[in-house]
């Protein structure tokens, strides 16, 4: 699967969830849901995966924390909040470059509709969806 199709099946997981829950609940259960929804349709899906970065030849070995990678190449970053906000955009291809990834989604589980709260993140990837 391509990352882009990865993508599509995210972005419908994630619509079902919003469709049957509603926004309000904590990231934490998002996750946990999303990663359960993924993982039924056939997906390898990891959560909480500690990312080390490199600086100064040094390795540290939790520079941050993948909400999820699905199928070892797109990362998901999840929030619940009432709106998104530039930093976390910024955040989420920070987490691609270090990792060498080059698709990430932004999914806000806040947003009344969920259509206005997910964010495709590129880092080198084109989209061939259109």
């Amino acid at each position: 699967m391509t990352e882009n199709e990865i993508a599509k099946v995210v972005v419908d997981a994630a619509y079902q969830i919003h469709v049957k829950l509603g926004p309000g609940l904590l990231e934490s259960v998002y996750e946990s849901i999303l990663a359960y929804e993924l993982k039924k349709r056939g997906l390898k899906v990891v959560r909480q995966v500690p990312v080390p970065v490199i600086y100064d030849d040094l390795q540290f070995e939790e520079g941050f924390r993948a909400d999820l990678i699905v199928e070892n190449s797109v990362i998901i970053e999840l929030k619940s909040v009432e709106s998104i906000q530039p930093v976390h955009k910024k955040q989420l291809l920070t987490y691609l470059r270090l990792t060498d990834r080059r698709l990430g989604l932004l999914i806000n589980f806040g947003e009344a509709l969920i259509k206005d709260g997910i964010f495709r993140i590129a880092n080198g990837l084109k989209d061939d969806s259109k």
